[in-house]
């Protein structure tokens, strides 16, 4: 168990920086289980093949997905100074975002709740020792 005051321990996390390049892209108008079936086909891969990858995939993830890959690797090039060939995936990750609550009506007067869901997804590289 950590020591100190909560305050105290969350900035002592907080104080360390996560220099690796990444992407994020928040509110995509897809559900977070039919994001992660594309991050699953991804992580741990080096670049080329992951963008290989999500080039030859059908579902609609991956077009969002290969768009983040290819932000990460520019974001590495441009601020990072990383040389792309030695770059892998190294998280990639989907988390839940605000439901859109929409009605659809039914028979006999009933209406059936209908959920839009949207996720917030996140790829993080790294370069190969």
């Amino acid at each position: 168990m950590a020591k100190g005051h909560r305050a105290q321990i969350k900035r002592e996390r907080n104080a360390v920086k996560d220099l690796r390049p990444s992407a994020k892209l928040s509110y995509a108008r897809v559900s977070v289980q039919k994001a992660c079936f594309v991050l699953d086909a991804i992580r741990g891969k080096d670049l080329e093949t992951a963008i290989g990858i999500v080039t030859y995939n059908p579902r609609y993830a991956s077009t969002l997905i290969k768009k983040l890959l290819e932000s990460a690797a520019a974001n590495a090039e441009n601020n990072n100074n990383m040389d792309r060939s030695t770059l892998y995936v190294a998280e990639c990750y989907a988390g839940s975002a605000p439901t859109m609550k929409r009605v659809h009506p039914r028979a006999q007067g009933r209406a059936y709740r209908i959920l839009k869901r949207s996720s917030h997804i996140t790829v993080v590289l790294d370069e190969k020792k």
